[in-house]
């Protein structure tokens, strides 16, 4: 067995005053607006969640669905292309960018993770890394995607399962951590 270390983790030195999402100001309004209009139960309309979206400098293309209970941290980082669904449950911790491309399926309760803490360091940084979804790609029900993964073309996460690494176009994943089971095969009808 390895030896332990004895430097122990300190979370009164944790400092991430180097993060600046956005104004005060900008955050505390979308906090209030994202919790009546996307992350809630009530029947918004879904052009009125994307024009609210757009508002606070997302990037929603056309044909986007957005069902009830999104929570989305900070819609500025986001770009969605046109034709993708966000499913019930969808959180999107998009501490930097995310971006989702054309005929994307979040499935319910799916998650994207783009921070983390540097578990090495006693101060326990705050690590960031984008998040890439190209187009065709589906996110199962409750999957997580982590920080700096990108999922190529029609790549498959299936439910519950852990993508850690970039997942290879055509790819299905499943487990924690993902593995590539097979290849997507679509099927014209």
């Amino acid at each position: 067995m390895e030896k332990t270390s004895e430097i122990q983790t300190n979370l009164a030195r944790y400092d991430n005053r180097w993060y600046r999402p956005g104004p005060a100001w900008k955050r505390i309004l979308w906090y209030f607006a994202g919790r009546v209009l996307i992350n809630s139960y009530l029947p918004v309309p879904n052009t009125l969640k994307c024009a609210v979206l757009r508002l606070f400098g997302a990037r929603i293309g056309t044909g986007v669905v957005i069902k009830p209970r999104v929570n989305i941290k900070y819609p500025w980082f986001l770009t969605v292309e046109n034709n993708t669904w966000i499913g019930e449950k969808v959180w999107i911790d998009n501490l930097t960018q995310v971006s989702i491309g054309e005929n994307v399926c979040l499935s319910q309760g799916a998650m994207l993770l783009t921070g983390n803490h540097n578990y090495k360091k006693p101060t326990f940084d705050l690590i960031l890394g984008q998040i890439h979804l190209r187009d065709g790609v589906w996110i199962g029900a409750q999957a997580i995607v982590c920080p700096g993964v990108t999922c190529h073309t029609h790549a498959v996460l299936t439910v519950k399962s852990v993508a850690t690494r970039d997942l290879s176009a055509y790819g299905i994943y499943q487990g924690n951590p993902a593995a590539f089971i097979k290849l997507r095969r679509i099927k014209e009808e």
